[in-house]
């Protein structure tokens, strides 16, 4: 870089915002100044106008958003003086306005790649709203410099030089980034009262930075344009017509008084330095205009410095403070703009997996887009599912959450009543009819139903989670992970048990913290278990044998045992197993068993978890067993909480999929509802709420009836998250009803009993007392409740009349009857209205016990209420074990109860709504990681079997087109 150049720089930098030298002479800042014959028209002036209307949106911005500032990165590869000069007057004019913004610089032997995988970084940085990347590329390796500029996202494209940017302007559309310098000109123009429209303009240069889009922006601007390059022929005769010159050749003084029609506009781009022996730097610069020519004969006129430049910069940080405004715009937007899918429901109605392949799906990343998550929050998993990631709680912290809506059922037959076929319908008629913000948040479904006995649970008919071998299948791996982890942990228990059956204290320790490369240290999750003990002592060889004891030696007690290994199958022949019988074991064995996945407390502590942290910390506190004192031995003590913490990292954030009607659903999490608390997780629905904003709708199921699932979801889950539903819809069906009436056993593969498949009011009327049951449980909490009858097509008019009678007689908000299953959204229309009235309603819900409450009391609460039952008796060994979690600190949990879901009573043979028994409590245990005491009420298997014949028989898959057949 020559001498005479850096002194051009610095004059460039220090150049006053305030006013600017031309000559000798001195111009203040006014827009427009007269000197001999031309109006000056002053960059410099313009600009700092610009700079305050700025600053002035910019203190709006924050008052509209808390903390918010627009973001501005400029990258810059290598160290090019000339390039720093520029970077610093972008920061300075940032800084001015209260725009954040921060040179990015980086090392001249960066790669391509890794110059697009930064820029990558910030477009997915939703802190930055404008990028910036200097030119030249100051670099080693060779760069596509285009490709550079167009990997900038064109919605952070300050610069307005993006492919997608350029192809707006030259069609038109204003509505994109605009280039900093032609944008500048355009707006010194207007400011200097020449009415462009109607103008004849020149442009002089067709650089693709000035000359071309200056072009086009006088085009649209209505001017009558020409442009001319080197090639062009008699030039000075086409810039002597223009009643507008624009001229960015790069040649110093080219453009003479003689080229200017008098009274002209001129505007000149060019900047360049000129040698100049009056000065005492030797130089001086100059545009591409000889300005003391051009002052004779132009109307309008800018100057070098002090013009152009000064524009340049202003309309980069207007750029950058729209691009901010539209961030902000689209996070304040309330109304998604959903793309829904028709519905062309047939009749009959067919199969639910015929259904299901005859609507194509949304590209998930399209939904994604819809619902307004950004890209860099979605993790695609082909492209009809993904994951979604827990930073989008951060950025919509601020955002108000929608009406949060829970969908539960009377007591079901062995077939279900169509809990999720409803809640599908629901979402469908809320997102695609009513046009309601709305979000369907499922659990995922476990294997084992689905190759057993109740088939799939993505809805059913014309309302279902879409693709739903998807759904009912492997989805992204999450139970799998559980499983893995859960595994993980009973291996490290009987493998801890082994080792200090086999070791002496000291051995044990000395493997437990081993010297590495002659050093010995103990890792994070040992300094715990030190902690945990008392013991203040960091280095391990300054442990005496008093300490090292207890701490190599957690002497659990193998009849305490609560902790099981599973597999995500039914499998009945692991209900009792026997581990250990192998020679190298050396004769450890214990008796224990399998629990399905969704089983395991690691899948309830995934489901009630608020933030990794606080995942990790319940995976920390569970406990596996109690030690030989009497004393909880947890994950933490075992040292496995990390390796689980990273098999579960991805399992925490939910998957994104989507309805028949192309409406979104979260699918997360599916702790079963009679062993755990039955419900999705609390970070989808936060996930959901937010999305879905102030009037939108979130909607979820609770396991099973009332009585199990929705009891759990507000003791358990609401408290835990802190909120509030504002409404139940209740789940009926005729059926049902008709079984707690007294009708004949429902059997899954038998013929309905024609009690069921003709009109019978009488055995309505005896059943409608378990209804009745569910509406009262909802109103215990203070949740207006809407009860759906899910029609059948065996159901009459009548039948459904007196349940809604009777329904709303018992204090239901709305009673409906929905056909959703055979005609989609369409069919639960009156539902969605009813939702919509009783999510309008003030909020009045409540728990139904304080913590504080006695282990035993909780149970009677819930007994009592929910169930209907006189009182609560507890086998001596489930006293026992109350007594043994009390004592452990475990007293002011809430309680899950795992009973039977086919009665309110601990026995699956009674129905109807009986009152004033005795509820059994056979065992008691703590999920501490969960936060819940479990009581077991009567048998209740942790691993389902499979039947006689299994769905397995029907599942196949087609070799010839890759489909699978035979799910439902």
């Amino acid at each position: 870089m020559s001498a005479q150049y850096q002194r051009f720089l610095k004059v460039l930098e220090k150049w006053p915002a305030e006013k600017s030298k031309v000559g000798s002479g001195e111009w203040t800042a006014e827009p427009a100044i007269k000197m001999s014959g031309a109006k000056i028209i002053s960059g410099t002036a313009v600009a700092k106008s610009i700079r305050e209307e700025l600053r002035n949106e910019v203190t709006a911005m924050s008052k509209q958003l808390a903390d918010f500032v627009p973001g501005l990165r400029i990258v810059q590869v290598g160290g090019r003086e000339d390039s720093n000069v520029y970077i610093r007057m972008k920061i300075k004019a940032a800084t001015e306005i209260g725009i954040d913004a921060a040179h990015v610089q980086l090392p001249r032997s960066i790669t391509e790649v890794e110059l697009l995988d930064k820029i990558n970084d910030l477009n997915e940085d939703p802190r930055v709203h404008g990028i910036i990347v200097q030119m030249p590329l100051d670099c080693d390796t060779p760069i596509d410099s285009h490709r550079i500029t167009d990997a900038v996202s064109p919605e952070k494209d300050v610069d307005g030089l993006h492919t997608v940017n350029e192809g707006r302007l030259a069609i038109g559309d204003l509505g994109g980034f605009l280039p900093c310098t032609p944008w500048g000109c355009l707006e010194l123009i207007r400011r200097s009262g020449v009415e462009i429209a109607g103008a004849r303009a020149v442009v002089l240069g067709r650089s693709k930075i000035v000359g071309t889009p200056a072009a086009e922006l006088l085009k649209w601007a209505n001017a009558t344009v020409t442009v001319c390059h080197s090639k062009t022929r008699n030039l000075e005769e086409i810039t002597r017509s223009a009643d507008i010159l624009v001229v960015g050749i790069g040649v110093a003084e080219m453009v003479k008084g003689s080229w200017i029609k008098p009274g002209a506009v001129v505007i000149d781009c060019g900047i360049n330095v000129k040698p100049d022996a009056s000065k005492a730097s030797g130089s001086k610069l100059v545009g591409d205009v000889d300005y003391a020519e051009a002052l004779q004969v132009a109307g309008h006129l800018t100057p070098v410095p002090g013009g152009v430049g000064p524009m340049t910069v202003a309309m980069l940080m207007k750029n950058t403070v729209r691009s901010a405004a539209r961030f902000l715009e689209r996070l304040a937007k309330s109304q998604w703009a959903l793309q829904t899918l028709p519905l062309k429901p047939q009749r009959p109605v067919p199969s639910d997996i015929v259904i299901a392949r005859a609507q194509k799906p949304k590209d998930i990343a399209v939904l994604a887009k819809e619902i307004g998550l950004e890209a860099r929050e979605v993790s695609l998993y082909g492209n009809k599912k993904a994951k979604i990631s827990l930073s989008v709680l951060e950025r919509l912290k601020d955002k108000e959450v929608g009406h949060y809506v829970v969908v539960a059922g009377m007591t079901p037959t062995p077939l279900g009543e169509g809990k999720t076929t409803t809640l599908m319908g629901l979402v469908q008629a809320l997102g695609a009819h009513k046009l309601r913000n709305t979000m369907a948040a499922l659990r995922q479904p476990s294997q084992g139903p689905t190759f057993g006995i109740k088939g799939g649970a993505a809805g059913g008919g014309y309302a279902q989670v879409i693709p739903m071998e998807e759904f009912n299948l492997h989805l992204t791996g999450d139970i799998h992970a559980v499983s893995a982890a859960n595994n993980l942990l009973a291996a490290q228990l009987d493998t801890r048990i082994f080792h200090e059956n086999t070791q002496k204290d000291k051995a044990l320790y000395d493997r437990l913290v081993p010297a590495i490369k002659g050093q010995r240290k103990f890792s994070p999750i040992q300094l715990r278990r030190l902690q945990k003990l008392g013991i203040t002592k960091t280095d391990p060889d300054t442990l005496t044998a008093d300490e090292y004891g207890p701490f190599a030696r957690l002497d659990i007690d193998p009849d305490t045992i609560m902790w099981e290994r599973v597999v995500d199958i039914n499998d009945r022949y692991l209900r009792t197993i026997t581990v250990g019988q192998s020679p190298t074991e050396k004769g450890i064995s214990r008796e224990t068993r399998f629990s399905i996945s969704v089983a395991s407390e690691i899948m309830a502590v995934l489901a009630l978890s608020r933030s990794l942290e606080d995942m990790k910390q319940r995976l920390a506190d569970m406990v596996v067993a109690f030690d030989k004192r009497g004393k909880p031995v947890t994950a933490d003590d075992l040292g496995v909480t990390g390796a689980l913490a990273v098999l579960l990292k991805d399992a925490l954030e939910p998957n994104l999929m989507q309805s028949l009607e192309g409406t979104p659903v979260l699918v997360h999490a599916g702790p079963f509802a009679n062993i755990a608390h039955g419900c999705n997780s609390i970070i989808a629905d936060e996930v959901g709420l937010k999305l879905v904003g102030k009037n939108g709708f979130v909607c979820t199921e609770a396991g099973f009836g009332s009585d199990i699932g929705m009891e759990k979801f507000c003791n358990i889950k609401c408290r835990t998250s802190g909120r509030k539903p504002n409404a139940m819809v209740l789940v009926a069906t005729v059926r049902a009803i008709k079984m707690h009436g007294g009708g004949a056993p429902v059997t899954p593969g038998a013929p309905l009993n024609k009690q069921y498949t003709e009109e019978n009011l009488e055995l309505v009327q005896k059943g409608l007392p378990n209804l009745l049951q569910h509406i009262e449980n909802g109103k215990a909490f203070g949740m207006p409740v809407v009860v759906s009858l899910n029609a059948h097509s065996a159901d009459t008019p009548a039948e459904h009349e007196l349940v809604k009678k009777a329904a709303l007689e018992a204090g239901a908000f709305a009673a409906v009857v929905s056909t959703h299953w055979a005609d989609g959204g369409a069919g639960a229309v009156q539902l969605a209205d009813a939702v919509i009235k009783a999510c309008e309603q003030g909020n009045q819900f409540r728990l139904l016990y304080d913590l504080e409450l006695p282990l035993v009391d909780k149970m009677n609460k819930i007994a009592t209420t929910m169930y209907g039952a006189g009182k609560v008796v507890l086998s001596p060994a489930a006293e026992e074990k109350v007594k043994r979690l009390t004592d452990a600190g475990f007293g002011n949990l809430p309680i899950c109860m795992s009973k039977v879901s086919g009665s309110f009573t601990g026995d699956a043979k009674i129905k109807g709504a009986p009152k004033g028994f005795t509820l059994d409590v056979e065992d008691v245990y703590v999920s501490a990681g969960a936060g819940f005491v479990v009581a077991m009420c009567g048998e209740v298997t942790k691993m389902p079997g499979l039947p006689t014949r299994p769905a397995i028989y029907d599942i196949d898959l087609n070799t010839e087109t890759g489909e699978i057949e035979g799910l439902f």
